[in-house]
């Protein structure tokens, strides 16, 4: 057994590692510089409870971005440094985001004992590479996000941090399942590697009926396609689809994990996820081949999803009302019935209608997941949703990719219970088409402006929450700039007061809501790591049967003017179009 001792290291603080809701996110060149990422750890460590650190287990894995490998090294040594007694790490340092938290929340070692927390080694959706993005955030021992007060403590200790902890041991092999010990001090120090898949896959057999979702797959008419962008949920999508339920592996795209993501933006959406949007019929040349009837990707930590039908693209903001109505029929984890459903703030308003007529309770959340995670801790909360393609449930405390994908396939198998040997199946369309005829139409878009100049957009913000305070004068500009356009009743910056925990979280997006149920939400995200993203959301509500057929960028053209215009959005920016546009 080899064996080292702790070492202090002396250092000073560097400016600006203030974790957002996503952790800290950086350049891979900020990341690499002497000492950062040991400063950001040590904070993290100093800012827990003693004993959730001193003789306890954490998980140190990730989405296996560039800098993955030397950072589990680093974290592993800081670990033991700090008097911690086991690390988990997923073979090749590889675990999905909502593996992790599954792994924390299921996973019990040889002693009887769970996980107390984890570093997740992800920048999400932003690509990777020596010149892209890297992050590392903390998740607490309910496997979700840890909360403000813990945050806000990682960065005040980042602020004074003078010294760090670490041993120096060999790195440890973490291509290969095993258990290495070292001595530490005196005492035992393990690492732990294993199977990525193993754990999640059981969770997920435990909630779907994996026969049931099989029987579709094997259909015959039935055809199916998965890309992963060469992101980590390559790890999982042969082992679940293929090998579980059956899928031909040529149903699989781009499921290699790569540092890189292949050069790519490992982002599920129609402007980044190109190969699948092409497959599915959906993009700018159309294809020879029949379209799959259902298709999905992932992206970099496979905590994101999109969903595609045949020519058909479904927005995160149906595909989680469209599961919340389905889930009691076709998800056996949900049978005895929904606790209650939350959306994030800026996500449309589908799952409110859902919730209404199905009695149930429903919350109206700021961006970030925690929240979601208080809701279901406190049994308040099954199903939930961002538009920014992120779905999940009470199972894990973070947004599920392959949930998502699971929880369609279920509702497409019920739909198709009855319709295995019929002419056609029930398409993914017509379960949309179906949903709006039931309960109305929600015309939906968002606009990115992403890498703006950070003073620029904080101009715009403040011009747009001055704006507010006379809704007279709103309603002159917006009639000045469309008459077709309903009168806004409404203008606030969103807050919201946690009913778990009483906390009040401010400045969480700019509205103006109009009296036909239309709505512009404004937001500055922070998922960047250079510069600022204004994200643009406009919504109109339709409850007319005939006029749910609809374009969305064609209904929604009239809000789109109004929006620009009453931002002034490139007289602040200089941008004449937006990045992205969902």
């Amino acid at each position: 057994m080899q064996s080292g001792q702790v070492k202090r290291v002396e250092t000073t603080p560097f400016e600006g590692q203030k974790p957002g809701t996503s952790g800290l996110r950086k350049k891979v060149k900020v990341f690499t510089q002497p000492h950062y990422l040991q400063n950001f750890v040590q904070s993290t460590f100093n800012a827990l409870p003693a004993d959730k650190v001193k003789g306890a287990r954490i998980v140190v894995s990730g989405d296996g971005r560039y800098y993955s490998k030397e950072a589990i090294q680093i974290i592993i040594k800081m670990a033991a440094g700090n008097g911690v007694r086991s690390v988990w790490v997923g073979q090749n340092g590889l675990l999905s985001t909502p593996a992790v938290s599954a792994v924390v929340r299921e996973r019990v070692g040889a002693d009887g004992s769970k996980a107390s927390g984890a570093f997740i080694l992800t920048a999400s959706h932003n690509p990777g590479g020596p010149n892209e993005d890297f992050g590392i955030k903390y998740n607490m021992e309910n496997g979700g996000p840890a909360p403000e007060s813990i945050t806000d403590k990682i960065y005040e200790n980042t602020t004074k941090i003078k010294e760090y902890l670490t041993v120096e041991l060999p790195d440890v092999d973490i291509g290969k399942v095993g258990v290495t010990t070292f001595s530490v001090d005196g005492g035992t120090f393990d690492v732990d590697v294993f199977d990525s898949a193993s754990d999640y896959v059981k969770l997920m057999k435990s909630i779907f009926d994996f026969e049931f979702i099989r029987k579709l797959l094997s259909s015959p008419k039935f055809t199916f396609c998965y890309d992963a962008l060469h992101g980590v949920a390559g790890a999982y999508a042969k082992r679940i689809f293929v090998e579980e339920l059956g899928a031909k592996e040529s149903s699989l795209l781009n499921c290699v994990p790569k540092e890189d993501f292949g050069g790519g933006h490992p982002d599920p959406n129609l402007t980044y996820a190109k190969e699948l949007v092409a497959r599915m019929g959906l993009g700018k040349s159309t294809t020879q081949d029949e379209p799959p009837e259902f298709g999905a990707a992932a992206d970099g930590d496979a905590d994101r999803n999109m969903i595609l039908g045949k020519r058909f693209f479904v927005t995160p903001s149906d595909s989680v009302a469209i599961i919340a109505a389905n889930a009691v029929e076709a998800i056996p984890y949900f049978s005895a019935g929904l606790k209650g459903v939350a959306r994030s703030m800026p996500t449309s308003a589908a799952l409110d209608v859902v919730a209404q007529h199905l009695n149930l309770k429903f919350f109206e959340v700021p961006t970030g997941w925690k929240f979601f995670g208080n809701l279901m801790d406190a049994g308040l909360c099954s199903v939930c949703g961002e538009e920014s393609f992120g779905t999940g449930s009470d199972h894990i405390r973070e947004k599920d990719g392959i949930w998502a994908v699971l929880a369609w396939l279920s509702i497409l198998a019920y739909k198709n219970k009855e319709n295995l040997g019929g002419k056609n199946l029930v398409s993914v369309e017509d379960i949309v088409r179906q949903h709006w005829a039931t309960f109305g139409r929600h015309y939906y878009t968002r606009y990115d402006y992403e890498n703006v100049d950070a003073g620029a957009a904080k101009e715009l913000m403040a011009s747009l929450v001055k704006l507010q305070s006379s809704l007279s004068e709103v309603n002159q500009i917006v009639k000045g700039i469309r008459s077709d356009v309903s009168s806004v009743v409404n203008a606030d910056e969103f807050e919201y007061k946690d009913p778990v925990d009483g906390s009040i979280s401010k400045h969480q997006g700019i509205r103006y809501l109009f009296e036909d149920g239309s709505r512009l939400v404004f937001r500055l995200s922070g998922t960047g790591s250079e510069g600022a993203t204004i994200r643009l959301y406009i919504e109109q509500y339709e409850k007319d049967p005939s006029k749910i057929g609809r374009e969305s960028q064609e209904a929604l053209g009239p809000l789109v003017e109004v929006a620009l215009k009453l931002s002034k959005m490139q007289e602040f920016t200089g941008r004449s179009a937006p990045t992205v546009i969902t």
